[in-house]
């Protein structure tokens, strides 16, 4: 209980830090920074499959078959004594791709390292303008990559893009990063948002199966509930411990998916992630994945086999299915609420690490614990043999006694 109580304390304020943190499919870059990247500084603005949509500029319902991707309010401010030094204009530019287009971004003087602004080296060869951005047009639409740009003008300390909705009208991975190439422009931060639709709805491509997906299994699981549920409740009285572990599984299955299924249909509908109910589908799924794999682990140490109690090992295998539950839910809770862009940060790739020991480790004592498990029920059915032989030979014997005796 020592170790459980922090542990937990910690869950619930990092979950309470994401939530408060958490962003929509409706990109907000409120107080953003850039970052510095080789010789440019970089913000990136978003990263999702789009599918391709006829043009047309009425139709901005969630279903309507158009797809686009959208600015509004886009808005960069530097610090006031910036602007109050520097009198020159600075240029920030929006860049939106295809990411077969990415080698069209940036460039090298002689095949070295590849830089996003132009170079002295790259400028004396006639590539480009020294201290510009360098991207080229794509070879399959001359329309592409998309570039918007803000230019602050004399001591303004803000600058803003034109309002603009981009027509997607080719099936592919789109990349939108903020650049700009002017170091006295550092310390810079943007405002505002950009909406990305696909013609279905506001679900990313890579999210656009799953509402599908969760729909189908969620009423695989109500089938399953079902037939169950009523068995459970025919044969109530009759009833192992395990078997209610297993009705407890398919419950939280069944809540699960259908919170995944209201999750993705909310967030096609509105363009924002319901942070409630992403909150709950994660818990619920980490809930589950804790308990099956708990489950597993004691019935292979011979739990309503060959002993009726796990004995010494419970508070070893609590301390394994708290923490895994623990490592599982904060996992859970950085790649889904909030998340929208297609893409996995390095955060992620980190926290995915201590489940994937855990979950070794489940593996490793599971089929541990079932070995020694099966070597047990082999040393009882030799007993049971040897008692029965025995009981045969006596019996025999006894038989040939009483009637040589007669």
């Amino acid at each position: 209980m020592a170790v459980g109580g922090p542990l937990f304390l910690l869950l619930w304020l990092f979950s309470a830090g994401v939530l408060l943190s958490c962003e929509a499919s409706i990109h907000d870059y409120g107080g953003r920074r850039f970052a510095v990247k080789g010789n440019a500084f970089v913000l990136q603005g978003g990263r999702e499959g789009l599918y391709a949509s006829a043009p047309s500029p009425n139709s901005s319902a969630p279903a309507s078959g158009n797809s686009f991707i959208r600015f509004e309010k886009i808005t960069f401010r530097r610090p006031k004594e910036a602007a109050a030094k520097q009198k020159n204009t600075g240029t920030v530019k929006a860049i939106i791709f295809e990411v077969e287009d990415r080698k069209n971004i940036g460039g090298s003087a002689y095949g070295g390292q590849r830089a996003i602004c132009c170079t002295a080296d790259l400028a004396n060869l006639g590539a480009c303008t020294q201290g510009t951005i360098i991207y080229r047009h794509s070879d399959h639409s001359p329309d592409w990559p998309q570039v918007l740009s803000a230019s602050f003008k004399g001591s303004n300390p803000e600058a803003s893009l034109p309002s603009k909705t981009i027509q997607i009208t080719r099936t592919g991975m789109y990349n939108l990063y903020f650049i700009f190439c002017d170091p006295s422009l550092e310390g810079i931060e943007i405002q505002g948002k950009t909406i990305w639709k696909n013609p279905t709805g506001y679900l990313p491509g890579s999210m656009r199966p799953l509402m599908k997906f969760y729909g189908l299994v969620s009423f695989a699981f109500l089938m399953l509930g079902i037939c169950w549920f009523s068995q459970h409740a025919r044969f109530w009285t009759e009833m192992m411990p395990l078997q209610n572990c297993i009705t407890l599984v398919i419950a939280l299955g069944m809540i699960e998916t259908t919170l995944w299924y209201f999750e993705y249909a909310e967030l096609n509908h509105t363009g924002i992630r319901p942070k409630d109910i992403t909150f709950w589908a994660v818990t619920f799924g980490a809930v589950k994945r804790t308990v099956s794999r708990v489950l597993v682990l004691i019935v292979s140490m011979g739990y309503g086999v060959v002993r009726p109690t796990v004995g010494g090992l419970t508070s070893k295998v609590t301390l394994l299915g708290g923490t895994f539950f623990g490592a599982s839910e904060i996992l859970g809770l950085v790649e889904n609420v909030g998340t929208v862009s297609d893409v996995s940060g390095k955060p992620r790739l980190f926290l995915a690490l201590p489940v994937g020991v855990l979950d070794a480790f489940f593996i490793i004592w599971i089929f541990t614990s079932l070995s020694k498990t099966l070597k047990r029920l082999q040393v009882s059915d030799l007993l049971s043999y040897a008692f029965l032989l025995h009981s045969a030979c006596s019996s025999s014997f006894t038989q040939t006694w009483e009637a040589v005796s007669g």
